[in-house]
């Protein structure tokens, strides 16, 4: 089976607006901390989802933004997702309650300690190295461990 989905940091003071996913009992990221966005609609394109996810999820709209990479996850349970990363630093509107969880503004520095996918260490740290657009490749175990990454095409790491 596979996916197609949307993710974004968006970026205000130094901090970006994270997700903690603590709301739904059956959801994959159950207790990660990840960026807004989700699953495409019917002919949506990557910014249409990107722009409709944020809004649901956050009730901002997006002034400015950049897709940054493309990351494929292959779950090891049969499921993979095709992820359009983006950052943003512009937006307007009032912020809403998100029904996958609680929103909190992080500190960019202090991200890195919160409950991650070990994957999503890898390319947070490649958007603050203001890395070019990417492609990376994340493969699970089927128990939530990564086993490889590979960046562009060639292998990057072994866990």
């Amino acid at each position: 089976m596979t996916g197609l989905s949307t993710l974004c940091y968006i970026e205000k003071d130094g901090k970006y607006l994270m997700l903690h996913r603590i709301a739904k009992e059956n959801d994959v990221n159950k207790g990660k901390w990840i960026g807004v966005g989700g699953h495409f609609e019917k002919d949506e394109s990557p910014e249409e989802c990107l722009l409709r996810e944020v809004k649901e999820e956050t009730g901002y709209t997006l002034t400015s933004y950049k897709y940054r990479g493309i990351v494929t996850f292959v779950s090891g349970n049969g499921v993979t997702e095709y992820m359009s990363l983006y950052t943003a630093d512009g937006f307007e509107g009032e912020p809403i309650s998100c029904d996958e969880g609680k929103l909190a503004w992080v500190p960019i520095e202090e991200i890195p300690q919160l409950e991650l996918w070990e994957g999503d260490k890898i390319f947070l740290r490649f958007l603050a190295e203001s890395m070019e657009f990417f492609s990376l490749k994340l493969v699970y175990d089927g128990e939530d461990h990564l086993v490889t990454a590979a960046l562009n095409g060639q292998p990057y790491y072994e866990f």
